[in-house]
C-alpha cells in the first residue's frame, strides 16, 4: 500500500499529477479542493460558509478541514493506497494527520511565483461536468466549450491575480512550515516542477520507486 502527500504552491501542477498517479498505480486521488467544491455544487450545510472563504482568497479553517479529511480516509475505499492534495495546508493540520495517518513520503512540486500566477490565471473549468482545463498545457478543442460534455468552460472566482498574491503569501506563511516539519521526518521529496506534465511525472515515479509510465503499458 502506498500512501502520499502531494504538496506545493497554488497552481503547481498538484492535482494533475496527483490525477496521473491515482490512474497509473490504483490510487485513490483525495482532493480537499474538489471535496469543497462538490460541498458547494450540492448545496451541503458546510457550502455557503466554503464559497465566502474561498472566493475571498483565504484558507477553510482547521477544524472544517479536519473533519472532512478524516472522514474521507476513514471511508477505507483506498486498497492500494492514496494521494492526499490540498491537505495539510499548516502546521496545526499536519499534526492531526501525522498522529493519525502514517505516510511513505511527500512529493514537493518547486515552481516560481511567475509560472504559478501564469497558471492559474489560465485554468478553466467546466460548468457542467467539473473537468479541469488549462490554456497552456490542456485546451479544449473549440474554445471555451468542454471536449466531454459540451458545457461552458469557466474561470475560476478565486484565480484572478489579486487573490492569487494572496493565496502565495498564505502559502508562504502557513505551508511552507509544513514542509519543514516533514523534511525534519525525511519524507519530502523535491521535483522540479517547472518541466512538462510527462517529465514531471516521470521525476516524481522515479524518486519514488514507481514503475515508469511505459512499463505499465507494456
Amino acid at each position: 500500500m502506498r500512501k502520499y502527500v502531494i504538496m506545493g504552491a497554488p497552481g503547481c501542477g498538484k492535482g494533475t499529477q496527483a490525477k496521473l498517479l491515482s490512474s497509473r498505480y490504483d490510487l485513490v486521488h483525495i482532493s480537499v479542493g474538489d471535496i469543497f467544491r462538490l460541498n458547494i455544487q450540492t448545496h451541503t450545510k458546510l457550502a455557503a460558509r466554503i464559497k465566502r472563504i474561498v472566493n475571498a482568497g483565504r484558507l477553510v479553517p482547521d477544524e472544517i478541514v479536519d473533519e472532512v479529511v478524516d472522514k474521507r480516509l476513514k471511508e477505507h475505499d483506498w486498497n492500494y493506497g492514496f494521494i492526499l492534495d490540498g491537505f495539510p495546508r499548516n502546521r496545526a493540520q499536519a499534526e492531526f494527520f501525522l498522529e493519525n495517518y502514517d505516510i511513505d513520503a511527500v512529493v514537493l512540486l518547486d515552481v516560481t511565483d511567475e509560472a504559478v500566477i501564469e497558471r492559474v490565471q489560465a485554468r478553466r473549468l467546466c460548468s457542467d461536468c467539473g473537468l479541469d482545463y488549462n490554456l497552456i498545457h490542456h485546451r479544449p478543442a473549440e474554445p471555451d466549450v468542454c471536449d466531454v460534455c459540451g458545457g461552458s468552460l469557466i474561470a475560476r472566482a478565486d484565480d484572478v491575480q489579486e487573490t492569487v498574491l494572496k493565496r502565495l503569501a498564505d502559502y508562504r506563511e502557513q505551508t511552507v512550515p509544513v514542509v519543514e516539519l516533514f523534511m525534519t521526518k525525511e519524507l519530502v521529496v523535491h521535483i522540479d516542477g517547472m518541466k512538462s506534465i510527462e517529465q514531471v511525472n516521470a521525476s516524481i515515479c522515479n524518486k519514488l520507486g514507481l514503475p515508469p509510465a511505459e512499463m505499465l503499458l507494456a
